[in-house]
């Protein structure tokens, strides 16, 4: 029985996701926010300063065994990015989904 992993990737910097063996990557837009700030609160009301943040995005897809769930779990667990944020999601079939689909 096979079982899919999605990880949905989000950091401010382009992550390089080599670490990941027989993933297939995904590539999401990234979305960029722009701030403007008045850089003095009472006077020149024309004179602004502008911040931007770009949010970069990676869908990664694995599929493993069922039986071997549990290890690539921990494995993801183990090499954390620091300054990403990790979406997980499972998707896996038993032998009953198998037998009762018509």
């Amino acid at each position: 029985m096979t079982a899919k992993i999605c990880i949905v990737i989000k950091s401010f910097e382009n992550q390089r996701s080599g670490l990941l063996l027989n993933t297939r990557k995904i590539g999401l837009p990234k979305k960029q926010i722009l701030y403007t700030v008045l850089r003095s609160p009472h006077i020149d009301k024309k004179s602004r300063e502008q911040f931007e943040t770009r949010i970069h995005k990676q869908l990664l897809v694995m599929e493993t065994e069922t039986h071997k769930l549990r290890e690539k779990l921990n494995w993801l667990k183990l090499h954390d990015l620091l300054g990403v944020q990790l979406e997980i999601i499972f998707y896996y079939q038993t032998r009953l989904d198998k037998v009762c689909k018509p």
